[in-house]
């Protein structure tokens, strides 16, 4: 995210001539983090991420081409970053990343399914699960998922976090029943599509539409798995 927002122009040139140097330090500072949240107790960390999900848009992907990166090669590189972060990490310490195409005061900046970058961000990136926005047509189809290992799980972000409309019991069990044509249900999990406040604004619902998501999810989930 950090070198997706301006690409090579909004790193300078003195400090880093060479960005494999800034990447390096980049990661050496996540990996810092990632270390002390250990020794603080932590074993479950999710990397929110943006720059995976932008490069699924074909606008971002052009004004990125535009700058002089490569949409098709970035991918890689980022998965290359966050790998770099996190390939050493304990054992009993899981990693989760959470793809967003934005969700502040219910707004969206990007838009796209998976596609683009499906084989990088599956097979490629060495997180244990991924959060991905489902909750309406701007994610694309399931048809993505067909790349998941089948040693990773993926959380289906079908209920929407920016508008208070419920959705419908049935119509989620069927999405799901879908994406398990891809992924073994076991390896499936629900939950809303990002957070209900991505900044102090809030999204364009209240507190009670916020407790009556959450409970379909739970009441979902149930029905789809059996007991959480």
């Amino acid at each position: 995210m950090v070198h997706f927002r301006g690409g090579r122009k909004a790193i300078d040139i003195h400090a880093y001539p060479d960005l494999d140097d800034f990447f390096e330090d980049l990661a050496q500072c996540c990996r810092d983090e990632v270390a002390s949240l250990y020794a603080a107790g932590c074993r479950y960390i999710q990397m929110d991420d943006t720059s995976l999900a932008y490069l699924c848009d074909p606008q971002l992907r052009a004004q990125a081409k535009e700058r002089g990166d490569d949409p098709n090669e970035l991918p890689h590189a980022y998965a290359a970053l966050i790998n770099a972060v996190i390939d050493k990490r304990p054992k009993d310490l899981t990693v989760a990343v959470h793809l967003c195409r934005g969700n502040m005061q219910s707004a969206w900046v990007a838009e796209g399914g998976y596609e683009p970058v499906a084989d990088a961000l599956f097979n490629e990136l060495h997180v244990d699960a991924y959060f991905l926005e489902y909750d309406d047509e701007r994610s694309g189809d399931f048809a993505p998922l067909r790349f998941v290992p089948k040693t990773k799980t993926v959380v289906l972000g079908l209920v929407s976090t920016k508008t208070p409309k419920l959705e419908s019991p049935k119509a989620l069990t069927a999405r799901i029943n879908e994406a398990a044509k891809y992924v073994p249900l076991d390896n499936l999990c629900l939950s809303p599509q990002c957070g209900f406040a991505s900044t102090v604004h809030g999204n364009e619902i209240t507190e009670d539409d916020l407790w009556a998501k959450l409970g379909l999810v739970v009441s979902t989930a149930r029905d789809v798995w059996g007991e959480v």
